[in-house]
């Protein structure tokens, strides 16, 4: 049988308490999970982004062609409907992206980054 170098085997040790106690598991999970949580919330972000991004393309050609037909016809009563419509979708889908991004704000926050052990 051969002998291992016993700086080898300090090595070793070293190594394995650094990298696989409790402590350093732990911590190294609850980062993990933080910044898949992170990510996660970024992601609901960018989504909510897109949809005012698509909401705002819609309630504008709406709102244009409205617009057009109101100075093609000069019935501005008929149109105005569509107007206020469009308005209204756009104010909703503002409030909406306000609200996920304070609530995945609110999540990130409050969502533990590690746990010290």
């Amino acid at each position: 049988m051969t002998k291992v170098n016993p700086l080898i085997v300090d090595v070793l040790q070293q190594t394995q308490t650094a990298t696989l106690t409790q402590g350093v598991v732990l911590t190294s999970g609850a980062g993990k999970a933080y910044q898949s949580v992170a990510q996660s919330t970024a992601l609901a972000v960018q989504d909510a982004a897109d949809a005012l991004r698509n909401v705002s393309t819609m309630a504008t050609t709406a709102a244009g062609v409205a617009l057009a037909q109101i100075l093609a016809t000069g019935q501005a009563e008929l149109y105005q409907p569509t107007l206020d419509s469009a308005q209204s979708i756009m104010t909703n889908a503002i409030a909406d992206f306000g609200k996920i991004g304070m609530a995945a704000g609110e999540i990130l926050k409050t969502f533990p980054a590690g746990q010290h052990v």
